[in-house]
């Protein structure tokens, strides 16, 4: 029998609730609900607290897991109905009990996080009882884990709207009551965002609605389900990045005024490398041969969208040994920029133009790769902090090519 919602305590008012957004997550999601109920009992004694999962009516025990975890925090149980799925539908759900309970503030936490302790809930929601309204995550990653996030999430959003979020899809944050209530109401609605476009809607959202947003030191790794980079991207990077496209293209007005970065404020202390990261495995032969079919796959499609000059350099990289291979970050802002105006102007099947991106973006990795290998940690943070100038010096080229082609 399907139950949309189950609360065994009938909990009708909260003013803090700990999220676990999951789709068959039964061998993981314990973990973190025992983590946000000790986190909540420790830090938020006085507040009244609820842990929720929502859910995509999984069809393991992930639901009988997550009501049998034993927690002193009440918990909530609600799903989306059979054969909806998608991450930003498990949001949309969140959005509208959030705001039956007239919750203040909202911590999210990922269901397959291995590295969560109690102090995760104290930073992530702490901010939220500071005037805050938005806390982004920031963690030591391993340096090849989220090259999305690296390579295009974190340099776009910050020189389109000026912010330096550094974790802007990271998975854990926290937000106002408020915010969840301009998120439910928000008309920008799609199938993208209705899965994994949600983060990037989220973040982009609160950055547009000049709330104040900060990022809160984690104090751990984040240590979950890495992904090997070249390995299989499809939906995942077509929702999310298409979800940066689309966002790019309401909020131009705001954005095309916006002239370089702003630091964005940080709550609580860094802790220094305190612990390292596990490593991340990258097969970069895989990353090399993708981007080389990508010139017999998607060809004509590169040739309409991007600027005559920008698939000139693209066709003599492509020529490059591998010993000698470099994708250089102005080439690689101008490509992205160049797809943002074609994603607008429609100028061809969107799908087929974010599915064009990822060779070039497994091309792109390639060279991050070979060009951090002998890097450390930090010094590899400070090499993407220069990938976010460059995107922020070549902005004006996006913004002259977005007026012409209007």
């Amino acid at each position: 029998m399907f139950q949309e919602e189950v609360n065994p305590e009938k909990i009708n008012k909260a003013d803090l609730v700990v999220a676990i957004p999951s789709y068959k997550e039964a061998d993981s999601i314990s973990y973190p609900t025992k983590q946000a109920s000790e986190g909540l009992v420790k830090y938020f004694p006085q507040i009244e607290s609820v842990i929720i999962n929502c859910d995509n009516n999984s069809p393991d025990d992930t639901k009988q897991v997550f009501l049998g975890t034993p927690t002193e925090i009440p918990k909530i149980y609600i799903s989306t109905p059979p054969g909806v799925k998608g991450k930003g539908n498990n949001f949309k759900n969140l959005f509208r009990k959030v705001l039956e309970l007239k919750a203040k503030a909202i911590v999210v936490v990922d269901a397959d996080l291995k590295s969560i302790t109690p102090e995760w809930i104290k930073h992530l929601g702490e901010p939220l009882f500071n005037d805050f309204s938005y806390v982004a995550p920031l963690y030591v990653r391993h340096k090849y884990d989220g090259t999305i996030t690296n390579s295009i999430a974190y340099p776009m959003s910050r020189a389109l709207y000026g912010r330096r979020v550094r974790q802007p899809i990271g998975g854990d944050f926290g937000f106002s009551g408020e915010l969840a209530k301009i998120y439910y109401e928000s008309e920008l609605w799609d199938e993208a965002i209705a899965n994994f476009g949600i983060d990037i809607w989220m973040t982009t959202i609160a950055l547009n609605q000049g709330v104040p947003v900060c990022q809160s030191y984690m104090g751990r790794p984040k240590i979950h389900r890495a992904k090997d980079p070249a390995a299989s991207l499809g939906p995942m990077f077509r929702q999310v990045v298409g979800t940066m496209f689309n966002m790019a293209c309401h909020f131009a007005p705001y954005w095309v005024k916006v002239k370089y970065s702003k630091p964005t404020a940080i709550f609580g202390f860094g802790l220094g490398e305190v612990e390292m990261p596990p490593k991340v495995e990258v097969d970069t032969e895989k990353l090399i041969n993708k981007f080389h079919e990508g010139f017999t796959l998607y060809r004509e499609v590169w040739e309409k969208v991007l600027s005559q000059d920008v698939f000139k350099k693209l066709l003599e990289i492509k020529d490059m040994k591998e010993r000698v291979f470099n994708f250089p970050t102005d080439l690689w802002a101008r490509i992205l920029y160049d797809m943002g105006v074609g994603f607008r102007d429609t100028l061809c099947d969107r799908d087929l133009m974010m599915d064009s991106l990822i060779p070039l973006y497994f091309g792109r990795t390639f060279s991050f790769v070979k060009r951090t290998k002998r890097m450390s940690t930090r010094q590899a943070e400070e090499s993407i902090e220069e990938d976010c100038m460059t995107f922020e010096m070549t902005k004006p080229y996006l913004i002259q090519k977005w007026a012409k082609d209007s």
